[in-house]
Parts: C-alpha cells; sequence; structure tokens
C-alpha cells in the first residue's frame, strides 16, 4: 500500500505542471463529443445495456422470495423473505427490485437517443438497428420497474444538475407506463431483423419486443391491476374494458405465435430429456431471446451455486416440499401424501418434468469427486439417513453425502431434502469448471401459455385448452380433454405455468398478479425428512413432511407492491408511497 501511495504521488508531481493533461475531459463521460462521432464507440455503448438486463443464474434466486425455492446461505446480510421489507430496506427483494440500477440504464437509453443523430453511420442501417435495440432495452428497463412497483415515473428526457425543480417528477398511472413500454416494443418491433448474423449473436430481435409486449400486456391485464374500486391510477386500472386488455394480450401473443418462427422443443422420444434440453441445446427452436455465457471467458456458475453438497457444491437455492408436492402424477392426477401408496413411493410416477427440474433422494446424477466415490459409486443423490450393516453384523445409522450432515461437507447441504436439476449440465464438473447455459428472457412456452391465458380471461376455452395441451403434452402429461372446464381449465392452466416456468422468475409475479400470494407464499416453507429403515437387507424408506421447526415466512397485502425507497421519497416531493407503507 506504501508503495502504491508513492506511486500516486510520484505522478502527481510530474504531471503537476501539465496543463494540457489537466485540462482533458474524462473519457468515462458519454456525453463527450468524440464518443458519438465514432460508430464503434457508440456500438459499444449499446452493448454495455446488454449486462445491465440482470439474468437468472445468480447466487440468490427470485425463486427463493417464492414457494418455489428456499437460500440456504446468510451472509450476515438480508437475505430471508421472512425478513419485513420496509421504505429503508427492501429486505431480499433490494437484489432483485433495483430501482436505481433501472433507472441509470433508462438514462444510458435516454443520453443514446438524444446524441445518436450525430453520429456518422457509413450505413444508416447500423444507425436504424442500434435505434431499435435501445427502444426494446429502455422498455425492458420499465416493464421492469412496473412489475415491482406499478406506475413509475416515466423519465424521457435527459436531466442536468440545474434543471432543479424539473427533475422532481410524479409518478405516471399504470395505465401510461403500460402504453409507453408497447410504444416502445413497437418501435423496436418495426426496424429490428429477426435474426442476426454469427457476430452480432445475442442482440434483441423484432421477436424479442414481441415477446416482451406479450408478457407486458398479459401483466396490465392480470387481477392485480384491475381490482375493482381501485382510485389509485398508478396502482391499476381505474375502470375501462377489461376485456379489451385481455383482448390486447391474446393479440400480441398471437402475432408472435402467427410468425411460425418458434415451436415446442421436442428432439426426442423421452419428455424428461425434452423438458431437460430445452435449457441446454443452444438456439433451439423454442428460444425466443436469451442471456449467452461463455464458459471460457465468464461462464454461468448455476451448478456450482445450487448443486449438492456431496460433490463439493454449495446448495444454495433449494426446492420447498411446498412445490415438490404440487407435481400431478403421470396420469394427470394431484399427488397425496395421505394416499399410502403415493406416500410409499412419493417419487415415483410423477409429471416428468418433475425428473428433469428436482434433484430428490434416490435420483441418478453424476459421478461422485474423488474424495467421495468410495461411498457411492453409482451417483445417486443420498438426503436421507439410513441404517446399514457393519461388518459384524450390528445397524449403524449413516447421513447420506448430501445432507446437512455430510461427510463430505456439512455447512452447504439442503434444509429441504433437495435440489434443484433444472438448467444443470450432468457433464460439467461444477467445483472447477463453469457452465455455459443460456438463460432464457422468453421462450416460446412463455407465449402459448401468455396466450391461454388471454384466451381464458375473454372466456373462450377451446383456443386455451388447445394450447395448453400443446405444453402439457410435450412435458409427457395427458392432453385435457373438453370436459375439463371453468374453474377446472383455469386450475390446469395455473399448474402449467407454475410447473412449466419454475426457477424462470414467473412465479414472484405471477402469485401476485392472481392476487394469491398471501395464501400460497404465507406459512411453513416445509422440508421432507427422509429415513431408510432396513427390512431385513432391504432399505424401507419412511418420509416426514416438516411444518415445524423450518423457515416460516408471511406475505402481507402490502407486499403485492414493493415500496418506494424512503431515499426516493425524500429527495422527491412528489413521489406518492405504495399503501400500507
Amino acid at each position: 500500500m506504501k508503495n502504491i501511495i508513492l506511486a500516486i504521488l510520484l505522478i502527481a508531481l510530474a504531471t503537476a505542471c501539465n496543463k494540457d493533461l489537466l485540462e482533458k475531459k474524462p473519457l468515462t463521460e458519454y456525453m463527450e463529443d468524440a464518443v458519438w462521432k465514432d460508430p464503434n464507440l457508440v456500438q459499444a455503448y449499446v452493448n454495455d445495456l446488454y449486462p445491465k438486463m440482470r439474468h437468472g443464474f445468480n447466487e440468490v434466486m427470485l425463486s427463493s422470495m417464492t414457494d418455489e425455492s428456499r437460500f440456504i446461505h446468510n451472509y450476515g446480510a438480508t437475505t430471508s423473505v421472512t425478513e419485513a421489507m420496509s421504505p429503508e430496506d427492501l429486505g431480499a427483494l433490494n437484489l432483485f427490485g433495483e430501482w436505481d440500477k433501472h433507472y441509470k440504464a433508462i438514462r444510458t437509453c435516454n443520453i443514446f437517443f438524444e446524441m445518436v443523430g450525430k453520429t456518422p453511420f457509413k450505413s444508416e442501417a447500423q444507425r436504424t438497428r442500434l435505434k431499435g435495440e435501445v427502444h426494446f432495452m429502455r422498455a425492458y428497463f420499465y416493464h421492469m420497474l412496473i412489475k415491482y412497483w406499478g406506475g413509475v415515473p416515466l423519465v424521457t428526457q435527459i436531466f442536468k444538475l440545474t434543471d432543479g425543480e424539473a427533475m422532481l417528477l410524479t409518478r405516471n398511472s399504470f395505465d401510461e407506463c403500460v402504453k409507453y413500454v408497447v410504444a416502445e416494443c413497437d418501435s423496436a418491433i418495426a426496424v429490428l431483423p429477426e435474426t442476426h448474423d454469427r457476430d452480432n449473436k445475442g442482440r434483441a430481435t423484432k421477436f424479442a419486443a414481441m415477446a416482451l409486449k406479450s408478457r407486458i400486456l398479459l401483466y396490465a391485464a392480470s387481477d392485480l391491476f384491475n381490482k375493482p374500486g381501485n382510485t389509485r391510477p398508478e396502482l391499476g386500472y381505474v375502470g375501462g374494458d377489461r376485456a379489451a386488455r385481455w383482448q390486447l394480450a391474446k393479440d400480441a401473443a398471437n402475432a408472435l405465435i402467427l410468425t411460425a418462427k418458434f415451436s415446442i422443443y421436442k428432439p426426442t422420444g423421452s419428455a424428461v430429456e425434452n423438458y431437460t434440453r430445452v435449457f441446454l441445446d443452444k438456439d433451439n427452436p423454442e428460444i425466443i431471446f436469451c442471456k449467452y455465457f461463455n464458459k471460457q471467458q465468464l461462464g454461468t456458475s448455476h451448478d456450482l451455486y445450487n448443486g449438492p453438497n456431496g460433490y463439493h457444491n454449495w446448495g444454495g437455492n433449494v426446492p420447498l416440499e411446498n412445490f415438490v408436492e404440487g407435481y400431478q402424477m403421470a396420469d394427470g392426477t394431484d399427488f397425496n401424501w395421505s394416499n399410502p401408496a403415493m406416500a410409499a413411493k412419493p417419487y415415483v410416477g410423477r409429471d416428468p418434468r418433475f425428473y428433469a427440474t428436482i434433484l430428490y433422494n434416490g435420483a441418478p446424477w453424476k459421478k461422485r469427486p474423488t474424495d467421495a466415490v468410495a461411498n457411492d459409486p453409482v451417483g445417486v443423490i443420498q438426503t436421507a439417513r439410513y441404517e446399514r450393516k457393519r461388518a459384524d453384523g450390528s445397524i449403524e445409522v449413516v447421513n447420506g453425502l448430501d445432507t446437512r450432515q455430510s461427510p463430505v461437507e456439512n455447512w452447504n447441504g439442503t434444509y429441504t431434502g433437495y435440489y434443484i436439476r433444472k438448467f444443470m449440465d450432468i457433464n460439467l464438473d461444477a467445483q472447477f469448471f463453469r457452465g455455459d447455459q443460456s438463460w432464457p428472457f422468453f421462450r416460446y412456452a412463455e407465449i402459448k401459455l401468455n396466450f391461454a391465458e388471454a384466451c381464458l380471461g375473454l372466456n373462450q376455452e377451446a383456443p386455451a385448452r388447445d394450447a395448453i395441451n400443446e405444453i402439457r403434452t410435450r412435458g409427457g402429461m395427458p392432453a385435457l380433454d373438453p370436459s375439463v372446464s371453468g374453474d377446472a381449465l383455469l386450475k390446469m392452466y395455473r399448474y402449467e405455468r407454475r410447473y412449466e416456468l419454475a426457477y424462470e422468475e414467473h412465479r414472484y409475479f405471477d402469485a401476485r398478479r392472481w392476487l394469491i400470494a398471501e395464501t400460497v407464499f404465507s406459512g411453513p416453507a416445509k422440508a421432507i425428512e427422509i429415513y431408510g429403515k432396513l427390512n431385513p437387507d432391504t432399505l424401507l424408506y419412511n418420509y416426514n413432511v416438516l411444518t415445524n421447526g423450518v423457515e416460516i415466512r408471511k406475505f402481507s397485502e402490502k407486499h403485492y407492491f414493493l415500496p418506494i425507497m424512503a431515499e426516493e421519497i425524500r429527495r422527491n416531493s412528489k413521489m406518492v408511497q405504495n399503501p400500507k407503507y
């Protein structure tokens, strides 16, 4: 440190009399004319917006704010959904509801539109394409704000410190915000290409903008934003024609479906394999827009963050029994712990997507690391305690390699009896190497489900059922027949959306917009306790669902919207807080 300080002082002395050096403008200042005179720098400027679109392969997953999973670590920070949110601290949601980051990204977009006209592009097509990309990203950042807070201030200009009172903006209505996002999507759709060449892979396309438009219009038609008697326009619609909103949502989804550019991915005859490969096979026909990773450069640590501790992984976001027990049986009937046959073999004969999403006790997995392979030469998940005979015939009780009492590692085992399987590469040694799975911002299955939900909102059950069945049968489940109607059909739709889109950052928003979060996000985050008893030489497993001594969660009415941060209220007297905070 002393050497560094000395070096800085020497540099300062050497340049103290250099007037030219002192008068140079900072190279990081985007308003610098030099940036906008160079098409390559403008391209780099737009490139820098993409990393601001937060992907889902983070150590703490949004699923752990829901009834899908639990984050098992606590690094002295607020990482538990049981922590109360307040305007001073969003708790765990600080990691996701990124007000400041989104507005900074929006400001970057606004600067682009103000300055890009000065850039001497050799091809006007490049300017047009970049404008389309930034329209898409500005829409994306605003849609993220709207999903968490409702109506927010629409900032479409660049403010300077001298603007004073002009910077104090009120919240726009929810309706105005939705229309703005839709208009931005339409601007992007009009100019963006359908695909990009290899050098521009990963950039926004026309179809990405169409998918975003579909999502925001579906949200706009949902229960949360269409409460009867609502008097606060920033929290949703105040009157109006809800059927027209459902129709807009249906039309937006159908417009993308009618392009016939995407399909539900079925590369094999195995439903489990097909669902697994949706998230591993690059550029498959179901992926509309994704975040690419290169394992030789940045890569993704999803496998390390969430893999079993018996493989020296961190077991971070572990599935809840609340989620696991909701998987149907393969014949379409509900699983029920009160059914003796089901309770005796709970992991047999379930929805095939269960086996592609969840690592459970007895699930086949990858080869163990060298220090554990002697105890498990096959590679099977062990989240149970079980009896084993010693050489002298006596019985000992052994903790499975993937439990919290694992002989491999005991600080990072699951609290629930499960680990995530989805997105994971069975061929990857996650202890030492990163993966290159892509994060799906938008995939075709979501669009088909968006279409189905909008049709249900319009009481058009036949096309809704057809769309649900396309997703359901790819998952290896029986198609719904016409007798499934009314509330039963809506229940089946919500089942499909919950389990088809699991761990893709949909559940938090879906439960809120359906106004069921107070029920499904509250109560114990359940776990499974498994004990294998020898009888006489065969292990018979007993399964005990834990509701006591586990994490207790509480989602209140006010949590349907995040609070506006106190610092934002303090610096802007026109900012109105969300209710009950």
